[in-house]
């Protein structure tokens, strides 16, 4: 597979791109697990080539973004048919009613229920692990990463969430890459040891180039978690 040649991120001295010129412009950041949900999304949909990357530099972000795209100035946005929406898990549906490729939730209507449950679930993962990064995240996060190791017996068609690959797998990686990395070198907490199915999940998101080409640098992670929780 041919690595996609990524442009530079753009900064407070950075010119504002054309808005609203016709071209679908995806406005993320190379080290947002939010934004990293849509470039995933884009790229496993072959929209490379349909959706142009706009990285900013949220240390340093430009005014233009907040002044005149993205009255929130939070990323991802997401600029298509004149208007420029935003929010991880709605654009995720978006993308995947708006644009071709291929299908980013299954038809079955009990994985269709099943994918809403796990992805309101999300939030109950990020609040225990952000907050066990303050006390025990050995003793405080092993009932969430059970939950996913259960969660994962589900379906028995593949080893995704809903048996196949899909947005809910989309919504949990970028999360779970960085726990994964952070608590193992932190508290030499790994979170797949006596978790099969996680530790298989992770190894199979890893075969696909849409995820790996997003994947942060396991070092620089480490470091900017180190600089923020610890």
């Amino acid at each position: 597979c041919v690595k996609e040649v990524l442009p530079p991120a753009l900064d407070s001295t950075s010119e504002q791109p054309p808005l609203f010129d016709g071209t679908t412009r995806a406005y993320i950041c190379y080290t947002c697990p939010f934004a990293q949900r849509v470039w995933i999304a884009r790229n496993y949909k072959g929209l490379q080539d349909k959706i142009k990357l706009v990285p900013l530099n949220l240390e340093n972000r430009p005014a233009w973004y907040k002044e005149k795209v993205y009255p929130e100035n939070k990323v991802p946005s997401l600029e298509h048919n004149n208007k420029v929406i935003g929010e991880s898990l709605d654009l995720l549906k978006y993308l995947d009613s708006n644009f071709e490729g291929p299908s980013l939730l299954p038809n079955d209507s009990a994985k269709q229920q099943f994918a809403e449950e796990l992805l309101s679930y999300l939030d109950t993962v990020m609040r225990t692990v952000y907050t066990s990064f303050k006390g025990d995240p050995v003793k405080e996060t092993g009932g969430v990463f059970d939950h996913l190791e259960t969660a994962l017996h589900k379906f028995d068609d593949g080893p995704f969430f809903l048996g196949q690959f899909s947005l809910v797998d989309i919504a949990y990686i970028p999360f779970i890459e960085r726990f994964h990395v952070f608590l193992d070198d932190v508290w030499k907490f790994d979170i797949t040891a006596g978790r099969p199915k996680l530790a298989a999940w992770i190894e199979e998101l890893n075969k696909i180039d849409a995820y790996t080409q997003t994947k942060c640098d396991p070092e620089a992670l480490v470091k900017q978690y180190r600089k923020r929780f610890v």
